[in-house]
């Protein structure tokens, strides 16, 4: 019997791809992620993907939130929480760990889990440990789903400051003088652990700067400018991380840089410059999130200066296995040198962020920057690569 004359059944449309993004985390950054997930949400073309926000509370809960990101900002000097845009306060969302099943789940006390459908690539926003630092890369690497940004090794080392520069040096990058602080040597001997520092002062001079030493946004973060401030100095870095890093001020200009992945490979925005702020000892976290310390973008280099930070900062990208987009800061030293202080594998990503300050200026709106990074993972495959 033909089968011409009879009616055919419409073709259906093909499935958008669907982008779940992940936000909030157990760190002391949290806030800051859920501000990062409100810039994401409003820019992210929903003609061209589905979006499945998930919050991660600050005691590690998975919850379905709320696609309301005018409800994801700093008001009054307070952060938002996953917990202020959860729809309920005991539900939780599974990720699969079947690489042949991408089918997200929603569970509460009593009722029959619910399906959320695939979710074809996660964007991981979240900043500081238990998210940015590999630990979400490897839970995704094992559940066969793609994501934005770099894999585990990546993520780890560019969260700790301590390894980051050891993997910096032996690639010929210059960084500053430090030292590290375990926390068996604080808790066993705390005199001599002091005296590694005081002698390391001894060796750099006054002022030093004590940090977490897997920390970011500037949490935890102390300028020392004599004996009398560094154990209160040591134990505010340690609220956020038990092992700290200890660093000699670098007199120069702090100069930033974007890399991006394209189909070619990654490639470097323009710089920046982070002016000193007056109101503050440093460019803390008060100046960079509350008071909105303005940076100068592009950063006033010679043409000699820009390419040899781009150049670094690409250099740096490569030395640390990154994908997707890292922001590398440098100082530019009073003799003309740059060294490199540190690489961020997911950078700060709200409206007054540098890294897209800096890719705008260069000729990537923010828009086109998060398709990008959605499209560079969606072509990369996980596992080892």
């Amino acid at each position: 019997m033909s089968t011409e004359n009879l009616p055919q059944s419409p073709e259906q449309p093909p499935r958008k791809p669907r982008v779940a993004v992940v936000f909030g985390g157990r760190s002391s950054e949290h806030g800051i992620s859920v501000v990062t997930a409100g810039a994401v949400l409003r820019a992210i073309d929903r003609t061209k993907y589905d979006v499945l926000p998930i919050g991660i509370t600050q005691d590690g809960r998975w919850a379905l939130t709320a696609d309301e990101p005018e409800r994801m900002a700093i008001v009054d000097r307070k952060q938002p929480s996953v917990e202020q845009l959860a729809e309920s306060s005991e539900g939780g969302v599974v990720l699969p760990v079947d690489p042949a099943n991408r089918e997200v789940v929603y569970s509460e006390p009593g009722s029959v889990p619910k399906a959320l459908g695939e979710v074809d690539v996660v964007f991981p926003l979240l900043h500081g440990p238990y998210g940015e630092d590999g630990t979400l890369q490897g839970l995704l690497e094992l559940s066969g789903v793609p994501y934005v940004g770099s894999g585990v090794l990546a993520s780890a080392v560019g969260q700790d400051k301590d390894y980051m520069k050891r993997v910096f040096t032996s690639f010929g990058l210059k960084v500053g003088p430090y030292v590290v602080i375990r926390p068996r040597e604080w808790q066993q001997d705390e005199a001599a652990a002091r005296k590694k520092i005081i002698d390391f002062a001894g060796e750099h001079g006054w002022p030093l700067f004590v940090k977490p030493a897997r920390a970011g946004s500037s949490f935890g973060i102390t300028k020392v400018d004599d004996l009398s401030g560094l154990d209160e100095a040591v134990e505010e870095a340690q609220r956020h991380d038990p092992k700290i890093i200890v660093e000699a001020l670098l007199r120069g200009r702090e100069i930033e840089c974007g890399v991006l992945e394209f189909e070619d490979g990654p490639r470097a925005s323009v710089p920046a410059e982070i002016p000193p702020v007056q109101s503050h000892a440093f460019y803390d976290f008060e100046a960079k999130y509350i008071d909105s310390a303005d940076g100068l973008v592009p950063a006033p280099l010679t043409e000699e200066q820009t390419a040899e930070v781009r150049r670094l900062a690409v250099e740096a990208f490569e030395a640390a296995s990154c994908e997707g987009l890292v922001r590398a800061d440098f100082f530019l030293t009073e003799d003309g040198e740059f060294v490199i202080n540190e690489i961020n594998t997911m950078p700060g990503f709200t409206p007054i962020s540098m890294y897209p300050r800096m890719w705008q200026e260069t000729g990537v709106s923010y828009p086109e920057l998060v398709d990008r990074l959605v499209q560079a993972a969606l072509r990369r495959s996980t596992g080892l690569r």
